[in-house]
């Protein structure tokens, strides 16, 4: 069994951080890009309810992501369909219908958003009495 070395890890986590924030040729590191094109609460309620739904409706989407427009979550469904992360499929019918779905790479990041989730929930407690001692610290 090998031995683990606790005061290198700063270290290898810093170059980690240090390659991620790199500067591409675009002039942004990936989270700044990222950050830009997708990081938005409706951006990441579709994904998490696409991932849920599987394959739905427009109106099913929009029914499910409490809150959002017609014209956002249009938006919203070209841009994430724009990063190659949901596909839109069209069906010759009549009325026409038009299903979306997440892509691999969408459900790669699905994977990611949901360990995002697992750490909220069992963090939720915890920043819960962060705010509240952070509320009544600065109280007016």
């Amino acid at each position: 069994m090998g031995v683990t070395i606790t005061e290198n890890q700063p270290v290898e986590r810093r170059k980690k951080i240090a390659k991620i924030l790199e500067e591409k040729a675009n002039g942004l590191c990936p989270v700044h890009d990222f950050l830009i094109h997708f990081a938005n609460k409706w951006s990441m309620l579709v994904v998490l309810n696409l991932g849920y739904a599987g394959s739905p409706r427009f109106n099913e989407l929009k029914s499910r992501v409490s809150g959002i427009s017609q014209r956002m979550l249009t938006v919203t469904l070209r841009s994430l369909e724009e990063d190659g992360l949901v596909t839109r499929q069209l069906y010759p019918e009549i009325p026409p219908r038009v299903e979306y779905q997440l892509t691999p790479l969408g459900k790669s990041l699905l994977d990611v958003m949901m360990g995002l989730g697992e750490w909220a929930a069992k963090h939720e407690a915890e920043i819960a009495k962060a705010r509240k001692k952070f509320r009544s610290r600065h109280a007016d």
